[in-house]
């Protein structure tokens, strides 16, 4: 059994820490924050979990093997660093780093050191998305025409980050998942409404080799929640709500037949309207399933569902749709992985 440190115990910590208390696979649980108020909060609620503000010592600390990093993005990459240097596995939470360039340092230096590497892309772990998986590789839905997301909500933003590298994560490795392609061409348009220079809109647009398109919009500037995802493809169209309680994913029969002309200036549509089906999913927290797969992965030297290269290929995707909202909606290449 593994000794695991957590550090960061703001707003998503908590969650990996009562995930890992939970799982009842660890030998001995620490937990690194600078805040003293947060670690009373765990103190208080789990006794066992040994506390410290100090992350070198944490570090120097020979009985700990691996290390939880849920920090704000702009500290990814110094403590996954330091922490890889110090021979800890290393799992990092969404976004992964803030520049491709450190992204493929870690990559790097994980490979050299022997070291699992993971990052929290926690949606990729969830029955939801694992049946949408399933149900495209089985070719249900024909052709993957197009997939438009929406993530909205009013709240919570953030000082650091635009909305862009804040909620497009999620849909970013979902929709890179189900296709199992990567974008090659993205524009994206936002604005500041709230916090001068920190945009909290923006609606972003994908291509893809195949010819799928993609549209992706993330707000935290909304009058409700909502998380939405429509997939159309050649045979049927799938509708994914997260905030459902049931039926997150319908599938509808639903489609259009074009014939070719016979004659000059003749066509035909035959439109399609058939049965909606709601598949069976399984029932279990997402990042329990995430933490348990982190640890296996550390217990038996295996790669992560979601390495380095998983969350690079996110990283690289958030860049260019930054850069292009920051540029007034130009149309921005995706440079290819110049590593692997």
């Amino acid at each position: 059994m593994l000794n695991v440190a957590v550090v960061g115990l703001g707003y998503w910590g908590p969650n990996l820490l009562r995930n890992l208390y939970e799982l009842n696979r660890t030998q001995k649980l620490l937990a690194c924050d600078l805040v003293d108020a947060n670690l009373r909060r765990v103190q208080n609620r789990y006794p066992t979990v040994e506390l410290s503000t100090d992350f070198e010592e944490v570090l120097s600390n020979g009985a700990v093997d691996a290390v939880v990093i849920a920090t704000p993005v702009s500290t990814h990459f110094p403590l996954a660093k330091r922490a890889l240097e110090a021979g800890k596995h290393v799992f990092v939470e969404k976004p992964f780093t803030a520049r491709r360039e450190e992204a493929e340092e870690l990559i790097e230096l994980a490979e050299r050191r022997s070291r699992v590497l993971m990052v929290g892309h926690t949606f990729e772990f969830s029955p939801p998305v694992l049946k949408i998986k399933e149900i495209l590789g089985g070719g249900e839905l024909g052709e993957v025409f197009y997939i438009s997301a929406s993530r909205v909500n009013l709240g919570l933003h953030q000082k650091d980050v635009s909305v862009i590298w804040d909620l497009a994560p999620h849909d970013f490795s979902c929709i890179f998942f189900w296709i199992d392609e990567e974008p090659v061409r993205i524009s994206a348009m936002g604005r500041d409404y709230v916090q001068r220079g920190i945009p909290d809109v923006a609606f972003i647009n994908l291509e893809f080799p195949s010819g799928t398109i993609a549209n992706v919009q993330v707000s935290w500037l909304a009058p409700s929640k909502l998380r939405r995802t429509t997939i159309v493809g050649s045979e049927k169209m799938l509708v994914y709500d997260d905030t459902e309680n049931i039926e997150k994913v319908k599938i509808f029969d639903k489609g259009v037949d074009y014939k070719d002309p016979e004659t000059f200036g003749e066509y035909q549509l035959s439109y399609r309207s058939g049965d909606v089906i709601s598949p069976r999913l399984d029932t279990y927290e997402p990042l329990r399933k995430e933490m348990e797969h982190f640890l296996e992965c550390c217990e038996n030297g295996l790669q992560p569902r979601t390495d380095g290269w998983n969350g690079l290929r996110v990283v690289r995707a958030l860049e260019a749709a930054e850069k292009s909202m920051r540029n007034g909606g130009v149309v921005v290449d995706v440079e290819s992985n110049s590593l692997r």
